[in-house]
């Protein structure tokens, strides 16, 4: 599982990992958001996370805290991008500038907008609400014995040699 604040490059990690590893990954956005930005209910992204947790092997571009615990109950390893604030912020700022700006759908038909960016509920203002959070629940699963393996980037040069030494992982049949 890929784990990371808001704007550190998580899917594009996972998407990378996938390729490098052969292991399918699944885009969580796909599954939790519906076209027009409708949330998909709790009970619905449970049930859906549930089953892709159920595989023998599978990636995760991120997990939401209302299912956290369906993940971490299976997961093997956590991919930690634990950037620091300046340099996820300005990721996000770039890729949410350039979306608006594209139209490029994200997932299930949903696009970013300027009036979006600006709301109340923009991701770069999840950015500063969830940063702090998110970065406390790195470092105890990166210092926990008890949980599962982590291994923690805190810059993109270090992903992406971890990244480069990636060998295809054999799938069970």
């Amino acid at each position: 599982m890929v784990y990371g604040v808001t704007g550190s490059g998580k899917t594009t990690a996972t998407a990378r990992i996938s390729a490098a590893s052969g292991i399918p990954w699944t885009s969580v956005d796909d599954l939790t958001w519906g076209a027009g930005w409708v949330a998909v209910s709790e009970e619905e992204q449970r049930r859906k996370i549930s089953e892709v947790c159920a595989r023998d092997v599978w990636l995760l571009d991120t997990a939401y805290g209302a299912w956290l615990d369906i993940p971490l109950a299976h997961v093997e390893l956590i991919v930690a991008l634990d950037y620091p604030r300046w340099f996820s912020l300005q990721r996000l700022a770039r890729r949410s500038i350039a979306r608006a700006y594209d139209k490029q759908p994200i997932c299930n038909g949903n696009t970013e907008n300027w009036r979006q960016m600006f709301s109340s509920e923009s991701i770069i203002g999840w950015h500063f609400k969830s940063f702090r959070r998110k970065h406390e629940r790195i470092m105890r699963w990166a210092t926990s014995p008890d949980g599962p393996r982590v291994v923690r980037f805190t810059s993109s040069r270090a992903l992406d040699a971890w990244i480069e030494s990636l060998k295809p992982v054999e799938q069970p049949r």
